[in-house]
């Protein structure tokens, strides 16, 4: 299928990193809880390993989620597949892994479930981080009807995953409207804009729309903010508050 604004198939609410703060972030045990929630479309944050192997990992270092040190990206898989992902946010997951862009696929997938990749390079490999996501994405999900969403905050990123697989959708992620960014997101062919929920207001969803986009918020954790993005008549909220928002409203 191909994405545009015109035919767009994803859900407004998507849960953040699996199931926001209930579980460990980006790890498959959150994907499930997410999902235990009614949840359908799930936002993760993926980077490269040193040997190529994309996996979730918000941080560019360790230390916050798992039992590792140093960043991430200079980790082999091998190692980084022995860490513990699960004990700094409860006893309960102690033990959970670090999961792969694969794992999470077949999640997904399995489940027709929808997903949202942010790429999340390691400072110094934009370019490359976003043209390997794009190809791992576009092989994982030959064959089904609806790809995954790309986004993120790297113009680098969004250029070398344009470059590799142009039919996959993209969306930039913006924290702040800085001079061009409008343009930038038409230039690099994107779908969506994907936005900190304060920067939405009548006028930069207009200006989106107008231009032939979707307006996603990030990250939606009270009910007021939702319901002034839903007002606004915007297109999708990512949110920690699995258990808060009902997938369904």
């Amino acid at each position: 299928m191909q994405i545009t604004a015109q035919n767009w198939p994803y859900p407004r609410w998507v849960a953040h990193r699996g199931a926001g703060k209930l579980a460990p972030e980006n790890t498959l045990a959150s994907f499930r809880l997410g999902a235990q929630h009614g949840y359908r479309m799930f936002e993760c944050d993926v980077k490269l390993s040193a040997d190529g192997v994309p996996f979730l990992l918000h941080d560019d270092t360790l230390e916050r989620t798992s039992s590792g040190k140093g960043l991430g990206g200079d980790h082999a898989w091998g190692a980084l597949a022995q860490l513990d992902a699960g004990s700094w946010h409860s006893r309960s997951y102690a033990g959970e892994t670090i999961a792969t862009l694969d794992n999470v696929a077949a999640f997904c997938l399995r489940n027709s479930y929808f997903l949202n990749i942010e790429i999340k390079p390691t400072p110094g490999v934009e370019r490359l981080t976003g043209e390997a996501v794009a190809h791992h994405a576009s092989r994982l999900w030959r064959g089904h009807a609806i790809p995954p969403l790309l986004s993120s905050f790297s113009l680098e990123s969004l250029q070398g995953a344009h470059t590799a697989q142009p039919a996959l959708p993209r969306g930039l992620l913006l924290d702040e409207l800085w001079d061009g960014w409008l343009e930038a997101a038409q230039q690099l062919g994107c779908v969506a804009v994907i936005c900190n929920h304060l920067l939405w207001n009548a006028d930069t969803v207009g200006q989106v729309k107008a231009a032939g986009m979707r307006t996603l918020s990030y990250t939606v954790n009270d009910a007021d903010a939702a319901q002034r993005l839903i007002g606004l008549e915007t297109d999708g909220i990512i949110t920690d508050r699995v258990d808060q928002f009902s997938p369904a409203g």
